[in-house]
């Protein structure tokens, strides 16, 4: 019986992830991979499968050894990890396959970012083509590629295996109705995945995975997890009601949330059927309340010609709340027309949004945004796929440090240390939101500790006096929403967190800046000195990696990755800068030498000789600063003194024909 080992690679700590708020239930990650335990539901009863969530669980030598095929599925945030699985199978001698967003929009970009071999790729979805591929597979002719020839009818996918994970483990379950939705916001590469024709499942189907779920035990949040759950509204009207009816039978042990479109508020009966359904929570694409900014990035169903964009959009978030449920709402710094930020704000201060989830414009690959900004000249690399990262893949229209600085503005205006604003918004929320069956509960057992550990780590801390005016405030006034109001509080503890510790990872590259200015100007004058220079630029290079070392090592251990590339890059900058500082020294040092040829050879090889040992001594003190260094930084740093050799190489040729002296190599 052959072993098929489904990998998920771990995603790093953002405002999705709900990583800080989840420990409060004693719950491990947010969500299960539903498009690999979809794939698992592919195979034929002939194999044995595990799942190993990395998010949940360490992938260990045992898993690869047990394993004859790794799967895997990845969006683009989780490259990094991919990438270790994939070498650590390469190292392990077990084929990996990848599928997902990510391989699908990356192809070219995996294949220049990493020297492991990922054996197989499967693009787009994968119903129609996965017999195919395993057939080939398992007689050993599989091709490299295997792409989707149409979008699949997807009434003929299997259910997910939800019985290969523990659900437990998790704070939310997912499943799937439909893919696809029939807008084409300029940013979004959804349409490009998944079409712009939605295609749902049945209801059969639908409820036959709800009700595995229940036998697995599991009760609470179930993510619907629809890039926008009204895209085909025909047919999501007639599966709310057979939800319904399947939640009251069983005493609605789910509470389903979703994501949507604006325009879910211009059908009054879709508000009904889904309130009715057990739905509480719905995700809003509002991104901007200003109609330049929504119409330039072609967002215009959420304006209105009748109303500013800012009155329509405040107008539907009030519709949905006053129907029993929470708006979220995601909002875009940096698109074209957006000239402020005051305006979002005020405007998720007074509508009430208390998870807020605001991110940096980011240039997908292949989306309509990212084929304009080519066009215009102004992208300058690949998306990391994280929007909270405070990097730019793009130029903006506004300059660039100013729509950074404004982003940091922003989120540390909507989750500041204290939450002052954020436990504001839960309280215009609950004032706005009437007390249904989907939102007065009573408190669970994980409650119950989830409430204890907020009190220690929220009461007692720079939120303690707000979020006690909070909870004083909801027992006045909204006594049996109380439940709501503690998960609220515990989902701001995430998102201040995330917060501080993004603003940190900028602080830590903005001092990276400032120290790289100051060894431009240092290391000049050093290699200017008639003094002991090694001894000199040694010291000072000690004193400096000492100064990063503290900084970096104050970062909190979760959010160290965001930092280590910028870390990366200032060493390399620094051998950089230091090797053209030494090279413009030596061309000026060998002219003297040059003009007296010969007679002076002897003092050239101890010139060389002396500049290789410092740049030696330097690319030691580079490594020893911080000893965790990839391959490929290595590599960069091997390339960098390979072009200052043959700049010294070339530059003596010049002068005398031939190379007079032994040029030490590094090693």
């Amino acid at each position: 019986m052959p072993n098929a080992l489904f990998v998920y690679p771990k995603f790093p700590p953002s405002y999705w992830g709900f990583k800080y708020a989840l420990e409060f239930l004693g719950k491990k990650s947010s969500m299960p991979p539903l498009g690999l335990l979809t794939i698992a539901g592919m195979f034929p009863d002939n194999y044995a499968m595990k799942v190993v969530d990395i998010n949940i669980e360490s992938l260990t030598d045992e898993h690869l050894q047990w394993a004859d095929v790794v799967l895997t599925s990845t969006m683009i945030v989780q490259k990094a990890s991919l990438y270790e699985v994939a070498e650590r199978c390469n190292r392990a001698g077990v084929p990996i396959i990848a599928g997902g967003p990510h391989p699908t929009s990356y192809y070219d970009n995996i294949k220049a970012e990493t020297d492991a071999t990922i054996n197989h790729f499967l693009f787009g979805e994968v119903e129609e083509i996965f017999e195919d591929f395993l057939t080939d597979f398992e007689s050993g002719a599989a091709k490299e590629v295997y792409r989707e020839t149409r979008k699949p009818d997807i009434t003929k996918t299997p259910p997910p295996r939800y019985d290969l994970i523990n659900v437990n483990d998790y704070g939310s379950m997912a499943l799937q109705f439909s893919r696809g939705c029939p807008f084409n916001c300029e940013f979004c590469d959804i349409t490009k995945l998944f079409g712009r024709v939605p295609r749902t499942k049945s209801n059969e189907q639908m409820l036959a995975e709800f009700e595995m779920l229940y036998k697995l035990g599991w009760k609470g949040a179930m993510f619907v997890v629809d890039d926008n759950f009204i895209g085909n509204k025909r047919d999501a009207m007639r599966l709310l009601p057979a939800v319904k009816q399947w939640q009251e039978e069983r005493q609605f042990p789910y509470s389903l949330y979703t994501e949507a479109s604006v325009n879910l508020v211009e059908i009054p009966e879709m508000l009904d059927a889904m309130t009715e359904a057990g739905f509480n929570m719905v995700f809003l694409g509002i991104e901007s309340p200003n109609d330049e900014a929504l119409l330039s990035t072609s967002k215009g169903q959420n304006t209105s010609k009748e109303e500013e964009a800012g009155s329509y959009l405040m107008r539907a978030i009030r519709k949905i709340q006053n129907k029993g449920m929470e708006v979220t709402g995601g909002f875009i710094i940096g698109l074209d027309g957006d000239t402020e930020f005051d305006s979002h704000i005020n405007f998720i201060q007074d509508a009430g949004i208390p998870m807020a989830m605001a991110g940096l414009l980011t240039a997908l690959k292949e989306t309509d945004l990212w084929h304009r900004l080519k066009q215009e000249d102004r992208l300058l690399v690949e998306s990391s796929g994280n929007n909270t990262d405070m990097s730019l893949n793009f130029v903006p229209e506004m300059p660039r440090e100013e729509l950074i600085a404004e982003y940091r503005r922003v989120i540390s205006t909507l989750y500041d240390p204290t939450l002052k604003n954020y436990f504001a918004r839960c309280l215009t929320l609950l004032e706005h939101m009437p007390q249904t069956h989907n939102n007065v509960r009573s408190i669970c057992k994980e409650e119950v500790f989830a409430f204890a550990q907020s009190i220690q780590k929220q009461l007692f801390s720079k939120q303690g006096w707000e979020y006690a005016r909070f909870l004083a405030k909801v027992l006045k006034d909204y006594r049996s929403m109380f439940p709501e109001a503690v998960r609220l509080a515990v989902m701001g503890y995430h998102l201040e967190k995330i917060t501080r510790h993004t603003v940190a990872v900028e602080d830590f590259r903005n001092f990276l800046a400032h120290e790289m200015d100051i060894f431009k100007d240092k290391i000049s004058q050093f290699v200017d000195s008639q003094g002991d220079r090694m001894n000199e630029v040694q010291n000072y290079s000690q004193q400096l990696f000492a100064r990063v070392k503290t900084e970096y090592n104050a970062i909190h251990k979760d959010f160290q990755y965001a930092a280590h590339n910028a870390l990366t890059g200032f060493q390399q900058s620094m051998f950089k800068e230091y090797l053209e500082a030494e090279f413009t020294a030596f061309k000026a040092a060998v002219g003297n030498f040059a003009k007296a040829q010969t007679e002076r050879l002897g003092e050239l090889q101890a010139y060389v000789h002396n500049l290789f040992t410092r740049v030696h001594a330097q690319h030691a003190q580079l490594h020893n600063g911080f000893k965790h260094h990839t391959d490929d930084f290595k590599q960069s740093v091997q390339e960098t003194f390979d072009a200052f050799h043959e700049s010294v190489t070339r530059h003596l040729e010049q002068l005398f024909g031939s190379v007079p002296v032994q040029i030490e190599r590094l090693s």
